[in-house]
């Protein structure tokens, strides 16, 4: 069918005028949040063809080699075509390129017209249907902390804060400084014309604790349409960054030295029909269901923190003491839990989920979390009594490594079912398919300790 302007989005259209669109870029998310896909002319785009992609980008991993997935519907070494049919509703600018283009999330299904069930923007649909079966709506508010460093063309160095406009390395322990974030005024000043370019609604930018560490804040709303604003966002800012020679990072613990950056979310549930939050009762205080959810996270993420902390660079970030927590303990209006309850009004309360890493991919990150309030809404759970102090003083009760974190996962049969098992049985191919390229690599600490110690 053929495509119109008038399909596309308000923000999109005002941003084009009356320029025409040169460009295409029909997109999908791989599984570590990737863009991949095509590019094509518009006037080629408008006609309506369809769009081929092989099924094989999703069993890549973030190396690009190719994991041996067996036991699939769709054979991965037979490179079998996926259909792809572009979401209008999510067609944004790329205000970088050169050329007027546009980019379009597409949808990926097989030929027949059946999800590929593990391609990550279905799986955080398919989670989003559990609710609506309910009659419920997730709403999620994401924050997204990164660094912005110099550039590091040699992976052997370490890499290291960016130089500011006064001429100096960043600094740390300047959290909320109004002048570290002038520092890099003229990046921050880019990223705010690409979110208005592309109809990003920027809550708040705030100068984090580490050395050249922001975190911007995204106001809340529907999960599916906040998690293709951070596929395309995380995009964004790495341009930003590198029109000012610097290098944008979302590594969970790019910095030995350096705090980690996460990506909190902030979960609430909505009655379908009424807009009413169902976390709290009609006197205003907690309800049955906002324990269910609370206990679900306690009872379930750490079967899930194989998405929520993908890599083996992220469990560096789960350190007692160094802004991330290292349990699933929740309080009120308590930065030290895994599990955090803001102080709000009865209609906003919500649960703040401060495990998730910034390198998740935002589609399987936010499906994985609003999974585990789910299956707790559903089997009645309780959560267990909130802390009081720091919780960084308790035992550490997250997964410490990969490996021990996809068993997690194996053992969890009801988040499995939720997720999709078709898609959890590829991730965690790929998932151990970088685990055993990982350990093929010596590290300078083992050089400096080991190579005239041992």
């Amino acid at each position: 069918m053929p495509v119109l302007i008038d399909e596309l989005p308000q923000a999109f259209r005002d941003w084009l005028g009356d320029r025409p669109i040169e460009e295409v870029e029909c997109v999908v998310s791989d599984l570590a949040g990737i863009a991949r896909g095509k590019a094509m002319p518009w006037k080629k785009f408008i006609k309506g063809g369809m769009t081929f992609l092989p099924a094989s980008i999703f069993y890549q991993t973030i190396t690009g080699e190719w994991a041996d997935v067996e036991g699939m519907e769709m054979d991965q070494w037979t490179e079998a075509d996926m259909v792809l049919t572009p979401d209008l509703s999510t067609g944004t600018a790329a205000p970088w390129a050169s050329d007027v283009t546009l980019q379009v999330i597409h949808d990926v299904t097989t030929r027949s017209g059946e999800p590929i069930s593990f391609a990550p923007r279905n799986v955080l649909k398919r989670v989003i249907g559990l609710y609506e079966a309910e009659g419920w709506r997730p709403v999620v508010a994401p924050e997204l902390e990164f660094y912005l460093t110099k550039p590091n063309v040699d992976p052997d160095n370490p890499i290291e804060p960016p130089i500011g406009r006064t001429g100096r390395k960043g600094i740390q322990r300047q959290a909320y400084s109004m002048s570290a974030v002038d520092e890099y005024g003229s990046i921050v000043e880019d990223i705010y014309d690409f979110a208005e370019a592309q109809g990003f609604e920027i809550d708040t930018i705030i100068q984090e604790g580490g050395a050249g560490q922001i975190e911007i804040n995204f106001d809340h709303g529907d999960p599916l349409a906040l998690a293709d604003q951070i596929f395309f966002f995380k995009r964004s800012i790495r341009e930003a960054a590198l029109r000012h020679d610097c290098f944008a990072t979302f590594m969970a613990k790019p910095m030995e030295d350096q705090p980690g950056s996460a990506m909190h979310i902030h979960q609430s549930v909505v009655d379908a029909k009424t807009g009413a939050n169902i976390f709290s009762d009609e006197t205003g205080s907690q309800s049955a269901l906002f324990d269910g959810f609370l206990g679900g996270q306690q009872q379930h993420l750490a079967s899930v923190i194989c998405m929520l902390a993908p890599y083996v660079n992220s469990y560096r970030r789960f350190v007692a003491d160094d802004a991330a927590p290292v349990n699933l303990e929740w309080a009120s209006d308590n930065r030290t839990v895994g599990l955090r309850i803001p102080l709000s009004d009865p209609e906003a309360r919500r649960v703040e989920n401060r495990v998730a890493g910034m390198d998740c991919n935002s589609y399987l990150g936010i499906a994985a979390s609003l999974a585990a309030g789910y299956l707790g809404m559903k089997n009645s759970l309780k959560p267990r009594e909130p802390i009081k102090g720091v919780a960084y003083e308790l035992p550490h009760a997250l997964p410490r490594d990969l490996w021990t974190a996809l068993d997690e996962l194996d053992a969890n049969e009801e988040i499995r079912t939720v997720l999709g098992k078709q898609f959890c049985h590829v991730y965690k191919a790929i998932k151990k398919q970088e685990i055993e390229d990982f350990l093929h690599v010596i590290s300078p600490w083992e050089r400096e300790h080991l190579l005239l110690n041992v």
